[in-house]
């Protein structure tokens, strides 16, 4: 394994400290990580060179949270997953 992969792997462990702390279960912080990794993903693909249109609406992106902090952050990711992710269709 790289050691850019074991970085990575031990910021993403470091990440759920937290959330398992505070009584989250391994299955729901699993899930909120995958979902930020995969807005973080998209992110990347909108810029060049990909340039891609990743269908997520303004307000929602990961540019849209990137600079938010505390309870501005969480009020914020919580009205996605309120209002966005249950719109989607699987």
């Amino acid at each position: 394994m790289s050691e850019q992969t074991t970085t990575i792997i031990s910021k993403v462990w470091g990440m759920c400290n937290p959330l398992r702390d505070d009584g989250v279960s391994y299955g729901d912080y699993l899930e909120q990580l995958t979902y930020l990794i995969f807005l973080k993903m998209s992110d990347e693909y909108s810029k060049p060179p990909y340039k891609r249109n990743t269908g997520i609406p303004n307000g929602y992106t990961w540019s849209d949270m990137n600079d938010l902090k505390g309870a501005e952050l969480e009020t914020q990711y919580k009205e996605l997953l309120k209002n966005w992710v249950n719109k989607m269709e699987f």
